[in-house]
């Protein structure tokens, strides 16, 4: 909005004066002596121009206040005015206030009176800029490119994080792993009033119970061998903002109790400290794992549960929402030209084909990886079926024998022997093709007695 302040009053002292009040508070001030000539210029004005703060006069000759306030609407609706009267009356104080008028003043005022008013304009006219920023962030967090969800199924759940991001209630996703909950969990962050704040997330399956405690609570000195000095934890350094609890399934019961004791109290005890600290921090936890399942087998804490589902997100896995495969596919291939550099500028109609018709057991982190790949191994403009891994082609099919399906090992052998001739005997290739590591590959190949001649021979 800037600090521009326009003034229109038919009286040369007035204008004068407040000009000299409002400069010196390091304002920019244009002033008007006739309503007409301020219309002018607000109808000639660049649309650019900035909307500021008008300080308008009720009595005039030429136009009064109220109808001047009316042509003001409809030219700069954006533009906030306060009424300034000698001879006003509650009657037209209100029907300026109904016509969008922000606020009046009598004269004579004093000039405390008018900066403190012209001061809390500008404040209001932020808090509407930062909220339109926060709904445009939001918006870009929920459309496709950032968080694809064309399909009804994924829509469903992005309309609900859209609704859960406002509040402070607390988070579980459910998913499969790869369906995207860090990036969902980050877009609720996002669009929330915390997202000034740290978003910070940790993997409760990655790290040992003991490390995972002093990582979340933080230590004192001496609390364990190796602990020279204190060290704040994670729930401390997200004070104020949102902690991301990965693979929340994976946590100890007891360490699910200390984890409740914060959910329900707002405070925890450093390892190795007596005295607790109090922490505001918004949770967002996410598994792959049927939590209820989780709680009637004993395994997880039924009232940390309900604590952690105060509003459930569950992920479709990719293969439920077959619509968003194309979108995801041509995002990460936008994504990927950059880091790796490929000439790669589309896909063509049959590797798609072959993206949709695949499973995905992976979700869209395989994904992502598949069309990593494929920007790597594609030759020219156009990533083609050939520079998709052999799963997600047509030979990936089982070989089927003229007189039925093959042995396993037979049909294994061929699947081998196809990624070594696709890839003309680069072993590197073939066992990126076939989904298995160097190591497993060049022991495939000693057991199938295999050599550079057999890559052209599926007899």
């Amino acid at each position: 909005m800037g600090r521009h302040i326009y003034i229109c009053d038919d009286e040369a002292g007035i204008l004068r004066y407040l000009q000299k009040m409002l400069l010196s508070q390091g304002y920019e001030v244009e002033v008007f002596s006739s309503p007409l000539r301020l219309l002018r210029h607000l109808e000639e004005g660049a649309a650019e121009e900035p909307a500021g703060l008008l300080l308008l006069d009720m009595k005039m000759p030429e136009l009064d206040g109220i109808d001047t306030l009316r042509r003001v609407r409809e030219l700069r609706p954006q533009l906030m005015v306060v009424m300034m009267t000698g001879h006003g009356t509650i009657d037209s104080a209100v029907e300026a206030m109904k016509l969008g008028a922000y606020d009046y003043l009598s004269k004579p005022f004093p000039q405390e009176k008018l900066f403190t008013l012209v001061r809390h304009c500008f404040e209001r006219e932020q808090l509407i800029e930062e909220n339109r920023q926060l709904r445009s962030e939001l918006k870009n967090q929920v459309d496709p490119g950032t968080i694809i969800a064309e399909s009804p199924a994924f829509r469903k759940v992005i309309d609900l994080a859209v609704r859960v991001a406002a509040t402070d209630s607390n988070v579980l996703i459910l998913g499969e792993s790869g369906t995207g909950k860090e990036v969902v969990a980050r877009a609720v962050h996002r669009a929330s009033h915390r997202n000034e704040q740290r978003f910070l997330a940790v993997n409760c399956a990655a790290l040992a119970e003991t490390l995972l405690e002093s990582q979340l609570f933080g230590h004192v000195r001496g609390a364990f061998t190796g602990a020279g000095q204190n060290q704040k934890g994670i729930l401390e350094e997200a004070h104020g903002g949102t902690l991301f609890l990965d693979e929340i399934g994976d946590v100890s019961p007891a360490l699910q109790a200390k984890l409740l004791r914060v959910l329900q109290e707002g405070e925890f005890i450093a390892v190795g400290a007596t005295r607790p600290k109090r922490v505001n921090v918004r949770f967002i936890a996410a598994t792959n794992k049927d939590l209820e399942k989780e709680v009637a087998a004993g395994r997880f804490r039924e009232d940390l549960f309900y604590r952690l589902n105060v509003i459930g997100l569950s992920l479709p896995p990719l293969r439920e929402r077959s619509e968003d495969i194309e979108p995801l596919a041509l995002h990460f291939l936008s994504k990927m030209i950059p880091k790796t550099g490929s000439s790669v500028r589309r896909i063509d109609a049959e590797a798609l084909a072959a993206l949709r018709a695949y499973a995905w057991p992976g979700n869209v982190r395989e994904l992502e990886n598949v069309i990593e790949r494929g920007t790597i191994l594609a030759d020219g403009e156009v990533m083609t079926p050939e520079a998709l891994p052999l799963k997600l082609t047509g030979c990936a099919r089982p070989p089927v024998a003229e007189d039925g399906p093959l042995p396993l090992r037979e049909a294994e052998r061929r699947q081998i022997v196809l990624a070594l001739r696709e890839t003309v005997w680069n072993k590197s290739q073939a066992a990126i093709l076939l989904g298995i590591t160097r190591k497993t590959l060049d022991r495939k190949i000693k057991e199938f007695d295999l050599s550079p001649a057999a890559a052209g021979d599926l007899s």
